[in-house]
């Protein structure tokens, strides 16, 4: 490969030619414009010379980041994405990056401009123009960009990707308090909907920690009601309010989990009140295996459940908590009572113990004032 090239003024401005010339190929000729001075143009000719010979050398290109995403990105890597991460995608694209530089060219995002967006989020970034967008969400959009880019930077359309030089809100920051009842609260809880048919899921919910696409996802031949075990195998999700049977999102989230006595109870006595459902429909009834369903058999939307949940909430007086939060309280409940937090991690189907660490660290004080009185006094003689 030879590297040869020449720079010129054109009007006010100075132009490298860069000489490509590669084994096999024909000599290609590229050009870039638009800089003050000579000596501007040849230190660019000589940085594109050397990732020329180091073999990053990219072509300038004036495609434009919608262009890229929408056309190149998304097509590229759709078959290997679950329907609702390609739809989140779809969706973060649409109201959030387009909008905002769409028709910026890829070659030409830089770090401040992405720091500049994730700003803008933050602040004002709600569609119904209420304010800014959490932490998380604004995380999330990062994440994809960051995926995207690298993609481009792999694929030869750009020569770094810069949202590894960006500076997006950290995941775990947010302005607002994690919110978890207390044993009274949520006893009080499962007291008040004792008499309701989903009954068993708030108790299932409740005393596992699984999220609500699980619970709306156990099927009884997911339940060996003689060992007490219960097997997460697919999750009920809402792709544009239309309800799908997906899979866990991670091998972490395919787990197995130990249930309590009463909690079995509590299932026995749904299935039991489920089967007389069948026999009140007969072949009305679309029996497709899950535990908790609506009343002719098909599953129940996510969307409709958080509703049933918030309207519990309301109508027993206590405090408010999101559905999401029930595995929140089974969690920080766990950790208080001593429960060692790799059990605690296993059972919410977590990635790692120290992102459970990290999540429940509010827990986490009164963990160590006893684990210090405990080893006093195992020091001093004066306990067990």
């Amino acid at each position: 490969m030879s590297r040869r090239g020449h720079v010129y003024k054109r009007g006010n401005a100075w132009t490298y030619v860069l000489d490509i010339s590669l084994p096999g190929q024909r000599r290609r000729q590229k050009s870039k414009g638009g800089y003050r001075t000579k000596r501007d143009a040849l230190t660019a000719l000589n940085e594109a010379q050397g990732a020329l010979q180091r073999g990053i050398y990219v072509e300038p290109s004036k495609l434009s980041i919608k262009t890229f995403l929408l056309d190149h990105w998304l097509p590229a890597i759709e078959s290997g994405l679950r329907n609702s991460t390609l739809q989140g995608y779809r969706s973060a694209i649409a109201n959030y990056v387009l909008p905002h530089f769409g028709d910026t060219r890829l070659q030409a995002l830089t770090p401040d401009q992405l720091n500049a967006f994730y700003g803008h989020l933050l602040r004002e970034g709600r569609r119904d123009g209420k304010g800014g967008l959490s932490p998380k969400t604004v995380h999330n959009v990062h994440v994809m960009l960051h995926k995207a880019l690298h993609d481009a930077v792999r694929w030869s359309y750009l020569p770094r990707n810069v949202a590894q030089f960006s500076d997006p809100p950290k995941q775990t920051s947010s302005g607002k308090a994690m919110r978890t009842w207390t044993p009274d609260e949520l006893r009080t809880f499962l007291e008040f909907v004792a008499d309701d048919p989903y009954y068993a899921a708030w108790v299932l919910a409740s005393s596992t920690g699984m999220r609500r696409g699980e619970v709306l996802g156990i099927r009884w031949q997911d339940i060996d009601f003689d060992r007490r075990r219960l097997a997460i195998r697919q999750t009920i999700i809402s792709i544009d309010y239309r309800v799908e049977i997906s899979e866990p999102k991670t091998a972490r989230g395919r787990r197995s989990v130990a249930l309590d006595s009463g909690t079995v109870t509590a299932l026995r006595a749904h299935r039991a009140a489920q089967n007389q459902q069948k026999l009140k429909l007969g072949e009305a009834y679309q029996d497709q295996g899950l535990v908790f369903c609506r009343e002719d058999g098909t599953p129940v939307h996510p969307d409709r459940f958080t509703q049933m949940f918030d309207k519990h909430v309301r109508d027993g007086g206590l405090p408010r908590i999101r559905l999401h939060d029930l595995r929140h309280t089974h969690a920080t409940l766990a950790l208080a009572a001593g429960i060692h937090p790799k059990v605690v991690s296993e059972r919410l189907g977590h990635s790692t113990v120290a992102f459970t660490m990290d999540v429940y660290s509010h827990a986490i004080p009164s963990m160590e004032a006893e684990a210090a009185e405990t080893i006093a006094n195992l020091v001093r003689g004066s306990g067990k």
